[in-house]
């Protein structure tokens, strides 16, 4: 798509309102699913194309993101989500949502819909719990990883499990591989399997590996450090790109200094070296530049 037919799409599509987490059309007239309206609004400058010629890496820095205060809930978007809309700042490949939510006690988000997406929360303070029409209701606690294929539709509902304090998480939503699978969820803890000062993995597309899997040619690795570090992660497939979240503390990518909720995407590389501060940890994603 040209820019300037994509500027022209975008001014119309700036008439959607996306409500975290349930994705409404503004008019009401005829709703769209939750693929259908995120694959409208995928953006054009941060995955490599013809059209446009990017640098091979693009920053986003904290203080960057769009914000939401709704009282309950504060919420940081890495990407354009709910009423934060910037046409350059829609995805990284199939990487569309990667929101950094804090959620007040005993407050959440009321039963609602979607299809078509593969959804990745991560509690990194509290407790959520969960609750959906295909049975399961659990808590995800800090220290877990839990992931749904929406597929053909699920519905369900996130709280704060937590009486006193706040309930913070990642919550990522990646475009699949494949439509219309029957929906799953599973869920893990990650301390059999976690490690200090080596990244190890969380995520994958094949159901054998370590961690949990999902409908996409992804690998999501955790870094927790608690001395000065230096590593190297190796592509599953050269074709993908990485995005790197820091957690807290800080990253060293190759002379680029990132920051506590900084992130980073890099692509055309067929591995990645960084250092880690002492009393850091980041999120490193994998994924394709297309979907």
């Amino acid at each position: 798509m040209k820019r300037k037919e994509f500027l022209k799409r975008s001014a119309a599509l700036s008439a959607l309102s996306i409500s975290s987490p349930l994705i409404l059309i503004a008019n009401k007239i005829k709703e769209k699913s939750t693929y259908e309206q995120l694959m409208d609004q995928v953006g054009f400058n941060h995955i490599p194309n013809t059209e446009i010629k990017t640098m091979n890496s693009v920053l986003h820095k904290s203080n960057t993101r769009g914000h939401a205060d709704h009282g309950w809930l504060k919420a940081n978007h890495t990407f354009s989500f709910a009423n934060y809309y910037n046409p350059e700042r829609m995805n990284f490949g199939v990487l569309r949502v990667l929101n950094d939510d804090t959620i007040a006690p005993k407050r959440g988000f009321g039963t609602h819909p979607h299809d078509n997406m593969e959804i990745i929360t991560i509690p990194l303070e509290g407790d959520l719990k969960h609750r959906d029409n295909m049975g399961n209701g659990t808590v995800i606690k800090n220290g877990d990883i839990q992931v749904m294929s929406a597929g053909t539709g699920i519905t369900h509902s996130e709280f704060n499990a937590n009486n006193d304090s706040y309930c913070k998480l990642l919550q990522i939503w990646l475009f699949p591989n494949k439509k219309n699978v029957t929906p799953r969820y599973d869920q893990i803890a990650l301390e059999s399997i976690s490690k200090h000062n080596k990244l190890y993995q969380i995520l994958s597309p094949n159901k054998e590996d370590q961690g949990v899997w999902i409908h996409q040619e992804a690998w999501f690795h955790l870094g927790n450090y608690n001395k000065e570090t230096e590593e190297k992660y190796i592509l599953n497939n050269k074709n993908n790109g990485i995005y790197i979240f820091v957690i807290s503390g800080k990253i060293n990518m190759d002379g680029q200094i990132l920051n506590q909720r900084d992130g980073m995407g890099i692509w055309d590389i067929d591995s990645i070296n960084f250092s880690a501060n002492k009393n850091s940890s980041l999120l490193l994603m994998e994924l394709p530049l297309s979907t």
